[in-house]
């Protein structure tokens, strides 16, 4: 007899119960249902959303650390490290530039702010204040003195991410310098505590809708669907700039790597769903980590460029900034030339580097953007008051696809990336569990199961495992004897 087929309701059922795309997908409707319907029950729910947020983000900390030396130690060259430090800079600056420009070329085209004739005077400038909580953008200098960490555990305790990648750097450093035969237990200890740490992950991630949902109502109900209808041209041109830069992003990855965009956001979509909902890419970098090293690139390349550019690869925010500040501009009508659009780009190549993790700080840099020029009110930012939120899922998508496509590239520039694994991976053909490969940079699931434990992998000088062999070789010598006696 041939097998039956489950009835259409068992099949959504199973769906919805094994697949978090599902569930995050459910959620996210469901909260946009709940925001419109009831807003005042709705904006209470926030706090869903910002648990699930700060449960992550106690994992990402140590979870970089985990994989940066890991990264730096099988990887065996310490110069090799640095080179994709710098590559990875050299990327983000082209593509924030590249960001930049699309976005004041789009803003001049359509022009979002023509026309409404604001008086500057009419706007709350002290919203902006109380937005921004009287906070300002690090100068260059207090930028570099802020990414060093003036004690171990501290930079883990306030999750400066910046700071944990420097004492990822100098434990590697030191793993490497001292060898395999001075400290053989390190490495191991630190690989398990970074499968732990994926664990973790995947247990945090089963409240994904949860947080989904809350985020959702509370953003619905709190700014309604009406905002969009008044600022409806901007939010269009914002995110039609978005997709021009993901296609030149889908370009740029054809052809550096030959991988697809697309069939790496099919890989991805349910961190890029969950990233939609919670308006956050910190609540989905540890998956996305776990994945980018699934897909072949390597420890080091994935540990170092990715975290990195969550400080230095904001191309979202860069979009944003570049059409926020024409639009400010056109809104009270002043006509910036090419020179002072020219100063716009360069304010906002160095205000968009320290932005990361400071409240407001969309505002912060529009502000400084404005005064750098001397022909835009400050209190003009306020204009944007009313849609910023609504750019978030813009800013987010783009972010995160820039940053992602940075880890491909650099890791194809450096040789760090397992082409072959890759697009098995993209086009579903290794449908192994995230976390499954045991070295860590796509290869082959280790067959004694002793990941770690002095198995080669991948990017290991030779010469290491032989002294592991060695340090083993006497007990092996002694047990026969016995029997000889």
């Amino acid at each position: 007899m041939p097998p039956s087929v489950p009835s259409l309701p068992r099949r959504v059922a199973r769906t919805l119960r094994t697949s978090l795309f599902a569930q995050v997908t459910c959620a996210l409707v469901l909260g946009i249902v709940v925001g419109k319907l009831w807003p005042d029950t709705a904006t209470a729910l926030q706090p869903l959303g910002d648990g699930f947020t700060r449960l992550i983000k106690t994992v990402i900390s140590p979870l970089v650390f985990c994989v940066v030396v890991v990264g730096i130690a099988k990887a065996g060259d310490l110069k090799a490290f640095g080179r994709i430090g710098v590559k990875a800079l050299i990327w983000f600056e082209i593509a924030s530039t590249a960001a930049l420009v699309i976005g004041l070329v789009t803003a001049n085209v359509v022009g979002p702010g023509r026309g409404m004739n604001v008086d500057p005077s009419s706007l709350d400038a002290a919203a902006v204040q109380e937005t921004t909580g009287g906070g300002h953008l690090p100068t260059t200098t207090e930028f570099v003195l802020n990414a060093l960490p003036q004690s171990f555990i501290g930079a883990f305790a306030d999750n400066e991410l910046l700071q944990v990648l420097i004492l990822a750097c100098l434990v590697g450093a030191a793993l490497l310098h001292l060898g395999h035969t001075k400290v053989p237990k390190i490495l191991p200890a630190i690989e398990q505590a970074q499968e732990i740490i994926f664990a973790v992950v995947g247990f945090i991630m089963r409240l994904a809708p949860i947080a989904v949902f809350g985020a959702m109502a509370h953003l619905v109900g709190n700014y309604g669907l009406g905002v969009m209808r008044t600022y409806a041209k901007l939010i269009v041109l914002c995110y039609v700039a978005a997709a021009l830069f993901i296609a030149l992003l889908a370009v740029a990855l054809k052809a550096v790597t030959g991988l697809s965009l697309w069939k790496f956001l099919r890989y991805i979509r349910e961190e890029m769903l969950l990233a939609l909902g919670t308006a956050s890419t910190e609540s989905v970098m540890p998956r996305v980590m776990q994945k980018l090293r699934r897909a072949g690139a390597r420890d080091d390349a994935v540990g170092l460029v990715l975290p990195t550019g969550y400080s230095f690869n904001l191309d979202g925010a860069s979009l944003y900034l570049s059409i926020g500040t024409l639009f400010i501009a056109q809104a009270v009508g002043v006509d910036l030339s090419l020179g002072q659009q020219v100063t716009v780009v360069l304010v906002l190549m160095l205000t968009s580097k320290g932005m990361a993790g400071i409240p407001g700080s969309a505002f912060l840099a529009l502000s400084a953007t404005a005064s750098s020029l001397g022909a835009i009110p400050a209190g003009a930012v306020a204009l944007l008051l009313g849609v910023d939120r609504i750019m978030d899922s813009m800013r987010v998508v783009t972010n995160l696809l820039g940053n992602c496509v940075a880890v491909f590239a650099v890791s194809r520039w450096e040789g760090a990336l397992d082409t072959d694994r890759a697009k098995r991976v993209l086009d579903g053909e290794d449908t192994s569990t995230p976390g499954d490969d045991e070295t860590g940079v796509g290869g082959e699931k280790d067959p004694g199961g002793e990941a770690g434990a002095g198995a080669p992998a991948p990017g290991i000088p030779a010469q290491k495992p032989k002294e592991v062999k060695e340090l083993k070789e006497p007990k092996e010598l002694k047990e026969p004897a016995p029997e000889a006696g």
